[in-house]
């Protein structure tokens, strides 16, 4: 596929009402490391090479700060900020070096629906760490959308993102090989759905399941795998009811993947995944999976 100036999703930054609780769990349960902090946030890394990603601020409500990708080139913040307004984003921050721990050159723009974006090079990197246990990446966060085909076309138009596929109530969206970076979900509300990190296998995600029972999260939805994407899943609400979700077997795809429509991905009544296994998301999960909204800027 051509390059998407997206580049690839590194981390997210979001409000959390008990800092030192949030820092505690993903770091112990969730197996991030913290790799700076600052008076009122901290910045946790995976096993992969991103500085970070996960950022957490203290906040007085749960909430999202930014999404933020890895671009390959200064030249790819330059297009961003010019395709953004002629497709119906506001830029929010012209190209300017990034005032936090992890460092480089961002631009920050606002999506047609107010979902705060940001777009940075010449971050720092690790050497990526060897770890069975600990997710190496964040590999998409899906957004509620109550126009997804609006949200969709800005996508498309300003960043380069292609649709593999569009089910009954979902638009996944890519902008390198992984099958989707973002998914666009069907909604009454811009709020955010969840956040998706990768685990190095499908022993890796049972694992982290029941490491999870284990320290009082219980599974929300699966273990399961998907039809679009072809991923292994299993979904917790995590502190302050943020939906999380261990993932592997994200499926890699090129410029000869069909894209599939709602007919391509039906299962058979009382099924909720592809092995047919997983029962249905649980009604908390339903609910958190609503709530989350960007900060307004």
């Amino acid at each position: 596929m051509p390059a998407s100036p997206a580049g690839q999703l590194r981390s997210i930054a979001i409000g959390v009402t008990d800092l030192d609780a949030a820092e505690r769990f993903y770091n112990d349960t969730w197996r991030l490391e913290t790799v700076a902090k600052t008076e009122d946030a901290v910045y946790l890394r995976g096993a992969g090479p991103f500085h970070h990603i996960l950022a957490l601020h203290r906040s007085v409500r749960p909430d999202v700060r930014h999404v933020t990708f890895s671009v390959a080139t200064r030249a790819d913040l330059d297009a961003i900020a010019a395709r953004t307004p002629a497709a119906g984003g506001r830029l929010l921050s012209e190209p300017a070096a990034v005032d936090e721990p992890g460092g480089g050159t961002a631009v920050t723009i606002a999506d047609p629906q107010g979902r705060i974006l940001r777009f940075v090079h010449g971050d720092e990197r690790h050497d990526a760490r060897s770890h069975a246990d600990a997710p190496s990446r964040i590999t998409h966060v899906v957004f509620n959308s109550a126009d997804v085909a609006a949200a969709q076309r800005f996508y498309e138009e300003a960043l380069g993102f292609r649709l593999s596929d569009r089910t009954k109530i979902m638009a996944f969206m890519r902008c390198n090989s992984d099958h989707h970076s973002i998914a666009l979900a069907d909604s009454n509300a811009d709020t955010l759905n969840h956040i998706a990190f990768v685990m190095p296998d499908l022993d890796a995600v049972m694992r982290g399941a029941g490491r999870m029972r284990d320290a009082g999260w219980p599974i929300e939805w699966g273990v399961g795998r998907h039809g679009p994407g072809n991923n292994v899943f299993a979904y917790f609400v995590g502190p302050d009811d943020f939906v999380i979700e261990y993932t592997a077997d994200v499926l890699q795809v090129d410029d000869a993947y069909k894209v599939g429509g709602p007919s391509d991905w039906q299962w058979p009544p009382g099924r909720f995944d592809q092995w047919g296994v997983s029962q249905p998301p649980s009604e908390r999960i339903k609910q958190a999976q609503k709530t989350i909204r960007f900060i307004e800027q």
